[in-house]
């Protein structure tokens, strides 16, 4: 049995755009609404660098990474050829106007991904 927790309203969330849920362990899950109120969640981290998808564009059923512009699925988080690779995918329901999560998911999956780092060079830089 599915362990729902609520989100947010799907008013909450912009149309082809997304809102950010925060997880105590791993990276947080972007929550997606489409043109056609259809709602879908990823992991909100791009499969090629790590960018936040969560800030990428939302067309038809794809975001585009806001870093290198991959397109990912919203339904199953794969890149479109000839990009390869894909970020977790969660399970997601509205009712009611309201926007659900799997609770159990949230808290189990994906949260062994590395963070993207972000930030000043961390070797010493050669000087010309």
């Amino acid at each position: 049995m599915t362990n729902w927790i609520a989100i947010c309203a799907l008013d909450d969330i912009p149309v082809l755009g997304a809102r950010r849920v925060a997880r105590n362990v791993g990276a947080a899950v972007a929550v997606f609404r489409t043109a056609d109120d259809r709602v879908f969640a990823l992991l909100d981290r791009c499969p090629h660098k790590g960018g936040p998808l969560s800030q990428g564009i939302v067309f038809g059923d794809a975001v585009a990474c806001p870093l290198h512009n991959w397109t990912i699925g919203l339904a199953d988080g794969h890149a479109a050829a000839p990009d390869e690779g894909h970020t977790p995918s969660f399970t997601c329901r509205v009712d009611a106007g309201q926007v659900f999560l799997d609770a159990d998911e949230l808290a189990t999956q994906a949260l062994d991904l590395a963070l993207p780092v972000a930030g000043p060079c961390t070797r010493r830089c050669a000087t010309a």
